[in-house]
């Protein structure tokens, strides 16, 4: 594994975890990003140098983490792509939440440069990021599979393998983000809900995780509201594009979603509200606006 050399293009905060917890297994790890400052930190903790020219043919695998299918697309084919840099047989691995389409389109364009193609987006947060103990929901032929085996061990704790037809785990993030996004705004309703009947955001916090409404969501980002704590670890604008990606895939196939559309119209009025960048339990501003209430602030 000690030999294995990788590029992981995107040092955000999911990226630059993940990079952390490929270095210390082992790998050899150049870290990429249009950012200058975040690659410098990453040089410092330890991240090899480089110019990417000089780098990409000499990578075994490369990991996408940035926002979306365009940006990994830009990365890949873009004016400055790597995809005609890197040596055939490469394996792509590409973290971005993107519509299955935009994931088979991508792994036809890596095809033609005889690169393999992992559809390979991930779950878990900012912290289990930088342990190394993410959920990648994985889909790609066995060939793209056994190559960035080194990869998805450093940065996995569980790899939920979905078959060798890309876009399968896509899909399987979509139905994710769909479940998280709304019941990250349930609490939001559900916690301000409770403040107009008389019951703090503290005692809410005492109570509901031990009853059955509750939800990893609400026990991750409840206490940030209670806390009046916004610092983001995933951002309210995630879930516009998020949630944006389920109903562009959910109208293709005619499939009504409604409780996914109504919360997806929270998280926009959040993010037109100038909360984009607080975490995405500021959803929970809107709620509280909307009823004339005053949320906890931070101490």
């Amino acid at each position: 594994m000690a030999n294995d050399r990788v590029g992981i293009f995107g040092l955000g905060a999911m990226g630059f975890g993940m990079a952390g917890a490929l270095r210390r297994a082992g790998l050899k790890t150049h870290g990429f990003d249009i950012n200058t400052d975040a690659v410098a930190r990453f040089q410092a903790a330890g991240g090899e140098a480089g110019r990417i020219d000089e780098i990409a043919p000499t990578l075994d695998a490369v990991i996408v983490v940035v926002l979306n299918g365009a940006q990994t697309e830009s990365v890949l084919f873009g004016e400055t792509g790597i995809a005609a840099k890197l040596a055939k047989g490469t394996v792509v691995i590409a973290c971005a939440t993107m519509a299955p389409q935009m994931a088979r389109d991508l792994a036809a364009g890596c095809a033609e440069h005889g690169l393999l193609y992992l559809d390979a987006p991930i779950s878990g947060g900012t912290f289990r990021a930088a342990d190394g103990e993410l959920s990648i929901l994985a889909s790609g032929t066995s060939d793209a599979f056994a190559k960035a085996r080194p990869a998805l061990d450093a940065m996995a704790a569980k790899v939920f393998e979905l078959g060798d037809q890309v876009g399968a785990g896509s899909s399987m993030k979509a139905i994710n983000q769909m479940l998280v996004g709304v019941h990250i705004a349930a609490m939001a309703e559900a916690m301000t809900f409770g403040m107009t009947q008389g019951v703090s955001p503290e005692q809410f916090l005492e109570i509901i995780p031990q009853c059955a409404g509750t939800s990893w969501a609400l026990e991750s980002r409840g206490p940030h509201v209670r806390d009046g704590d916004y610092t983001p670890l995933s951002a309210v604008d995630i879930w516009p594009k998020d949630l944006g990606i389920v109903m562009e895939i959910a109208h293709v196939v005619k499939f009504g979603a409604p409780i996914t559309a109504a919360a997806l119209q929270q998280f926009m009025a959040a993010s037109g509200s100038g909360l984009g960048r607080e975490d995405d339990a500021a959803v929970a501003k809107v709620y509280a606006r909307n009823a004339g209430l005053t949320l906890p602030e931070k101490a």
